[in-house]
């Protein structure tokens, strides 16, 4: 895999368009296939930082969009933003005060990859279980959920966690995903409601 971002085109693409990173264009597709987001519907973004999807969403919505990293998030118009651990309760509290009743919450957050590759699965899963819950507590029914984790060991049981609380779920590996990379999203739409949880 070629770790440079100056060869990298996709990133080169992001920079000409004004992305802040070439995550933008995962999001974009997996909105193109699957149309996660209505033009009215109220947003999480987790592990936001620093802020390419909260672009893509601003363009996609005029509802509150509001985006949760560990790292602040440099200023988006229109978009609210909080610095802290979303697994917190008392993050989640001032989540639940900026969106009180989330249509759709987002995730590509990551862990740092140490590159032992089932260490990193594993902690990848745990951080998508970690998004579901907070799903649990702030999606309406009917809802929808995307998460970003990586195809492993543990990667069948996060899929069924989120079989159990949505109607409709897809796994997708976005066209702009790096060769090599496990990495993969999980698409879980029509939220069944909080008694699934």
């Amino acid at each position: 895999m070629n770790s440079g971002w100056a060869s990298d085109t996709v990133h080169r693409r992001a920079a000409r368009e004004g992305y802040r990173s070439r995550a933008a264009y995962k999001l974009l597709e997996i909105e193109d296939r699957y149309h996660v987001v209505r033009r009215g519907d109220s947003v999480i973004d987790i592990g936001a930082a620093p802020g390419s999807w909260l672009q893509v969403l601003s363009a996609l919505t005029h509802g509150t969009i509001l985006g949760v990293d560990l790292q602040p998030i440099q200023p988006i118009p229109g978009v609210a933003t909080i610095a802290g651990d979303f697994t917190d309760p008392a993050v989640q509290e001032r989540i639940r005060a900026t969106v009180p009743e989330a249509s759709v919450l987002v995730s590509d957050a990551a862990p740092h990859l140490s590159g032992n590759r089932t260490l990193d699965q594993a902690r990848a899963v745990g951080i998508g279980e970690d998004a579901l819950a907070l799903a649990c507590l702030v999606l309406k029914p009917g809802g929808n959920f995307v998460v970003k984790s990586f195809q492993g060991e543990d990667f069948n049981e996060l899929l069924g966690d989120v079989r159990a609380r949505f109607r409709s779920v897809h796994v997708y590996r976005p066209k702009v995903t790096r060769k090599g990379s496990r990495e993969c999203y999980i698409i879980g739409k029509n939220f069944a409601g909080r008694e699934t949880c």
